[in-house]
């Protein structure tokens, strides 16, 4: 599974898993969070690979079309770099306006 895909997925599913069947959310969390095999995650279901492989297809054309139609994680990426370059723009030309400061560092991302 290619590092790239994983990541992509991975963020669809921060944004829409919510939107997805209790079914399809613990596989696509097993199979690409907690990183199990297909054939992991179809012995502790006892069901077949084939079910399990189809289930996280589905779903993840389904959160591909949830972005198309809403696009959340592109406004979000956008906005992040936007919020990123007035913070930049502020430590440079306002390095003593700790208010300002203050209040675009409250659009940070907290981990």
């Amino acid at each position: 599974m290619a590092l790239e895909k994983t990541n992509r997925i991975n963020t669809l599913l921060s944004f829409y898993e919510s939107l997805l069947s209790d079914k399809q959310r613990k596989y696509m969390n097993l199979y690409y969070r907690e990183d199990l095999s297909l054939t992991e995650i179809a012995d502790s279901f006892d069901v077949s690979r084939q079910a399990v492989y189809d289930a996280v297809n589905r779903s993840e054309k389904t959160l591909e079309t949830y972005e198309k139609d809403l696009h959340l994680v592109k406004d979000f990426s956008i906005n992040l770099e936007v919020i990123e370059k007035a913070i930049d723009y502020v430590d440079e030309n306002y390095p003593e306006d700790k208010k300002l400061k203050f209040i675009l560092n409250q659009f940070k991302i907290r981990e």
